[in-house]
């Protein structure tokens, strides 16, 4: 009998966390690699912030809180909430975890049985299926298409509801596809779970803020209010304010589920970490000046990624709305062969190859759910992501 819970079979390790350790690995053998795998901002977390958590240790505020946030950082949230979304919570509505992906966790933990079906679009984030699984539910992936710009329609989420769905999962701005719904095309999507009143709605704004040109963010419990009372709203601190390793996610919506997600919090981590929580409490509060500087480097970025990787030879890239992730299509390199013999039968091989012989690394579609293609962050400086870019073009000029 083996040791190690069966339920463990169910899930497998991130994928973007293997490619970006074996690209460390490579790099530590002195091997000359450019990693455009991991998700986060290459942008130091702003002085204001950091201030705000040198003064919560000078002035020792760093005991424990409320296992699902002090109550200083609960009422911020609210704040940002309605003024930045026109949704209006109470501090107890309010959950705040140990990074976006605990309130996530938190969630589904605290309402699936055995049965329950939640409805994913894909491209997906790596994590999404597996959390689900992990909390005893289970994923069922609504298929999107490169023509639709990664996005799902109204007709495909309709396929994917059943009697048992319990949850959809929606991101806008995507990780990993970039790809946001403007408001017509969430309300697409909000008049068919209206028709489905059993089907709770969550909703992961972590990338609201990186936003470009004329797109706009919105919310589904924004667009449709009648979507208020089951509808768990999710963001945090890591992506927009380059506070990845602060660990600050939060949610807000209907008080019982809240209270629910702080019973499976109280039980496993407890609060967040108290300096961190104050240091979010400035990011919401603060200046927001930094936002628009930092998204025209992302711009700038993602024009110069998008343009170079459609140069090179049979990859298409669409140009997304936001994140800082682009989501090219190699459906024209699968079938050849590198210089080294290695014929491009999926993906996965080709990011592999990517990385092996020039050393890019890149995280493959199949992570994703959604094939033949593979991820970019980004959030690099330009003399890297040009470099890597050129790599990419030479690396797919190569194969025959």
């Amino acid at each position: 009998m083996s040791f190690l819970s069966t339920t463990l079979d169910r899930v497998k390790p991130s994928p973007t966390i293997t490619v970006t350790t074996k690209a460390a690995e490579l790099k530590a053998a002195g091997r000359d690699v450019i990693g455009l795998s991991a998700g986060e901002p290459d942008f130091d977390t702003p002085d204001n912030i950091k201030a705000a958590a040198v003064r919560a240790i000078t002035e020792g505020k760093t005991k424990y809180t409320a296992p699902d946030g002090m109550p200083e950082l609960k009422q911020a949230i609210c704040d940002k909430f309605l003024r930045e979304n026109s949704l209006s919570y109470t501090p107890a509505q309010v959950s705040v975890g140990t990074g976006g992906k605990q309130t996530l966790y938190n969630a589904f933990m605290a309402s699936l049985n055995s049965g329950d079906e939640v409805v994913i679009p894909s491209p997906y984030w790596v994590s999404y299926p597996d959390m689900v699984l992990l909390a005893g539910g289970t994923p069922v992936i609504a298929e999107t298409s490169f023509a639709t710009n990664y996005k799902l329609t109204a007709d495909k989420l309709e396929e994917a509801i059943t009697p048992k769905t319990k949850w959809f999962i929606f991101n806008s701005p995507s990780n990993p596809t970039g790809a946001g719904y403007n408001w017509d095309e969430l309300k697409a999507l909000t008049d068919v779970l209206l028709r489905h009143p059993h089907v709770w709605v969550m909703s992961d704004d972590m990338y609201e803020h990186l936003a470009y040109g004329d797109f706009k963010f919105c919310t589904p419990a924004e667009v449709e209010p009648a979507l208020y009372d089951r509808t768990l709203t999710c963001n945090g601190v890591s992506k927009a304010y380059a506070m990845t390793g602060w660990r600050i996610g939060y949610a807000a919506g209907p008080q019982p589920l809240i209270a629910a997600m702080c019973k499976v919090q109280s039980q496993s981590t407890s609060n967040p970490c108290t300096i961190s929580q104050w240091a979010a409490v400035e990011a919401l509060n603060g200046t927001q000046d930094f936002l628009v500087s930092n998204n025209d480097s992302f711009i700038r970025r993602r024009n110069l990624v998008v343009e170079m990787l459609n140069k090179a030879k049979d990859i298409t890239c669409p140009t997304p709305e936001g994140a800082f992730y682009v989501y090219p299509s190699i459906s024209g390199l699968i079938g050849k062969t590198t210089p080294k013999g290695i014929k491009i039968t999926t993906d996965e091989v080709f990011a592999t190859s990517l990385l092996e012989d020039a050393g890019v690394a890149v995280v493959f579609g199949a992570a994703f759910g959604f094939s033949p293609n593979f991820r970019v962050s980004y959030a690099t400086s330009d003399e890297n992501l040009r470099e890597a870019c050129q790599r990419i073009q030479r690396f797919c000029e190569s194969l025959i």
